[in-house]
C-alpha cells in the first residue's frame, strides 16, 4: 500500500528532482521541468507549482537559500532541497518502482461499457483509434532512437516504458477489433440483440443483474 506523503502530489516529486540538481526558483523549476519532459511523463498542473513549492518548504523538504532580483522584476526566492527532502524524494522513488498501483484509464472506462454501442459501430470507433495509436507508435519510435544517439539509456527508460505501453495497447486493440470484424467476439450476437431492441438477452441479464466482474487480488 502506498504510503501517505507530507505532500503526495506528483508535482512534488518532479520539484524535489529538479532540485537535486541545483537550487533553483519556481520560474527554473518549471523551464527545467518542461525541458525534460516531465509533464508527458506524469499528471503536472503547473497551476499549483507556487503551492507545492511552499508545501514542500512548510514540511521541511526544501529550504529557501537566497532572493534574486533583476530589474524592475519581483524579488525572487531560490530554493535548494534539504536532507529530508532528499531522503523523501529516494524513499519516494523506492515506493514508486516496487509497488503496483491500479491505474484508471479513459479507455478502460469506455471499454467498461461498450456495450451501449452495437458491434458494428465499437469496430469502427476501434479502427480509428488502432490507426491513431499505430500512427503515434511509429513517431515516439522515431523519437526514441533519434534521442538514443545522444541521451544516456538511464534518461530514457521512461520513454521505453511508456513505447511498451502503447505497443501493448495496439496489440489489444488489434485483436479485440479482429474478433469483432470477424464475428467471433463472445457473445456478440446477443450484444448484436440488445443494440438492436434494447432488451437485454437472457443470457446477459442474469449476469448484468449479480454484477459480474473479476475480483481484484
Amino acid at each position: 500500500m502506498a504510503k501517505r506523503r507530507k505532500v503526495g502530489n506528483l508535482m512534488a516529486l518532479a520539484v524535489l528532482s529538479a532540485l537535486v540538481q541545483r537550487p533553483m526558483h519556481p520560474y527554473q523549476m518549471a523551464s527545467v521541468l518542461r525541458e525534460h519532459g516531465k509533464d508527458q511523463n506524469m499528471k503536472i498542473k503547473w497551476g499549483s507549482l507556487y503551492t507545492v513549492v511552499q508545501n514542500l518548504e512548510k514540511h521541511g523538504l526544501i529550504e529557501a537559500t537566497e532572493s534574486t532580483r533583476q530589474g524592475g522584476r519581483p524579488e525572487r526566492t531560490v530554493y535548494g532541497i534539504t536532507a529530508a527532502g532528499r531522503a523523501e524524494l529516494t524513499d519516494w522513488v523506492r515506493e514508486l518502482l516496487a509497488t503496483p498501483e491500479q491505474e484508471q484509464s479513459r479507455f478502460t472506462a469506455a471499454l467498461s461499457v461498450m456495450a451501449v454501442l452495437s458491434p458494428a459501430e465499437s469496430a469502427d470507433l476501434l479502427a480509428q483509434r488502432l490507426a491513431a495509436l499505430e500512427k503515434g507508435l511509429a513517431a515516439r519510435r522515431a523519437a526514441l532512437a533519434e534521442a538514443a544517439r545522444e541521451v544516456p539509456r538511464l534518461f530514457l527508460v521512461e520513454e521505453e516504458y511508456e513505447l511498451a505501453v502503447a505497443e501493448a495497447e495496439v496489440g489489444f486493440v488489434r485483436g479485440l477489433l479482429g474478433e469483432l470484424t470477424s464475428g467471433t467476439f463472445p457473445g456478440q450476437a446477443d450484444w448484436q440483440v440488445f443494440s438492436e431492441t434494447g432488451v437485454v438477452p437472457p443470457e446477459l441479464a442474469e449476469l448484468m443483474e449479480r454484477g459480474l466482474h473479476p475480483q481484484q487480488p
